[in-house]
């Protein structure tokens, strides 16, 4: 499930249909990949940030720049730069002489990115909501209809990615680029798993329908609505 560029799926995993409420599949193996010459650690840096998601890179497991370097077919040297990039955001820890370990997420770690995440985003969309017209929020639709693309496909990683732009795409309307790189940060953070707990696609799909359910209140300018939507939707988060 690792990927080397944005809407490219591994060999065989859109054929797979697994039940709505069945969870979805991870591989602690990574499968060998190829990226293209340009702009090779930014690529390696999303195909990795996807595998985390996943669950492809495990929690827990020690993983070498040479190993992961031989799976994406590209030297050691972009795999490390790009894992150093993730120790930086707390996904990873520096092993000396031997690689990086995955972080293991904890429940309380979960709940305490969710309740920042609350106290940051709803007065934020609270504010938003009595002052963005009718047809700026119409303009998301799109952007709610792609996580519900990605939640019905049970693509995790991609759902994550549509995710964080759904987002984005709405605090955006604040204009304030700091408040932006803060929640996108801590946004990122809440969407890696917790170990030995899959992701099931009826779980993705109910989250990308409240994305919808609140672009609707936002255009109909129900702040009460407005307001439970987005409490909740930070209650049950798992991604």
């Amino acid at each position: 499930m690792v990927r080397v560029e944005h809407g490219a799926c591994p060999q065989g995993a859109r054929d797979r249909v697994p039940d709505p409420d069945a969870p979805l599949e991870a591989s602690s193996e990574l499968p060998a990949q190829r990226v293209f010459r340009h702009s090779v650690r930014g690529q390696i840096l999303d195909a990795l940030r996807a595998a985390l998601v996943d669950g492809d890179l495990v929690p827990g497991e020690l993983y070498s720049a040479p190993a992961l370097g031989a799976r994406f077919g590209v030297s050691a040297t972009p795999v490390r730069e790009a894992m150093q990039h993730l120790a930086l955001e707390g996904a990873v820890e520096v092993v000396l002489n031997r690689g990086f370990r995955v972080l293991e997420r904890t429940p309380r770690e979960l709940r305490e990115l969710a309740e920042v995440r609350a106290l940051l985003e709803v007065p934020v969309m609270l504010n938003l909501a009595r002052t963005v017209s009718a047809d700026q929020w119409a303009a998301l639709r799109p952007r709610a209809a792609a996580t519900s693309a990605a939640a019905a496909a049970g693509d995790v990683a991609g759902y994550a990615d549509a995710d964080r732009a759904f987002h984005r795409a709405v605090l955006a309307m604040a204009g304030n680029e700091q408040l932006l790189l803060v929640a996108d940060r801590l946004h990122r953070r809440a969407q890696w798993p917790l170990p030995g707990v899959p992701v099931r696609r009826a779980d993705l799909v109910a989250d990308a329908a409240e994305h919808s359910a609140l672009l609707e209140a936002l255009i109909a300018r129900d702040l009460v609505v407005v307001e439970s939507l987005v409490r909740e939707h930070f209650a049950g988060a798992d991604l």
